[in-house]
């Protein structure tokens, strides 16, 4: 991806994120505001905050648990991982006013749907290690302490002498 589809392609999301979205929630929030008044859907905005606290907490402590188990086996916790951070994501978005982010919210939080955004989640994650893999390993940007090494990426040589310190 070049350098000004990527940037284009970051402008669209930020437009998206700071304009479009906000409009959209503004919207429904009038909405149901005409249709149900405006105490009763400041109490429902507040009830789905508490509904959104309390769901988060106990999703993000099932997903702790999870990966503290993994660990404790020996296991790397890439799936629990992402269930953390999906939970995270999901409780932000239903501790924010509105209901649009709310729905958003509670899908990234529910384990019923969490196990397809965690695939997204994942399948974009894997996606951006090999961009960065293939694009060292075809002679794109190296980063790290072999950087300057003349050789092939991935030929890091460490010359120096080894000394023990022991008792």
């Amino acid at each position: 991806m070049s350098r000004t589809s990527a940037r284009r392609r970051v402008a669209l999301v930020l437009f998206v994120l700071f304009i479009v979205f906000p409009l959209v929630e503004l919207y429904v929030l009038i909405q149901v505001g005409e249709l149900i008044g405006v105490w009763p859907t400041i109490a429902l905005l507040v009830l789905d905050s508490i509904v959104g606290t309390w769901l988060m907490k106990r999703e993000g402590a099932r997903a702790w648990h999870a990966m503290r188990e993994r660990l404790d086996t020996g296991r790397m916790p890439g799936r629990e991982v992402a269930d953390g951070a999906l939970v995270v994501m999901g409780g932000a978005l239903m501790l924010s006013p509105g209901f649009v982010t709310d729905v958003f919210g509670i899908l990234l939080i529910l384990p019923l749907t969490r196990p397809l955004f965690r695939r997204l989640l994942m399948s974009y994650a894997a996606g951006r290690v090999m961009v960065t893999v293939n694009g060292a390993a075809a002679g794109g940007p190296r980063r790290g302490p072999d950087s300057t090494h003349p050789g092939a990426a991935g030929d890091a040589v460490v010359r120096g002498e080894v000394i023990d310190d022991g008792p």
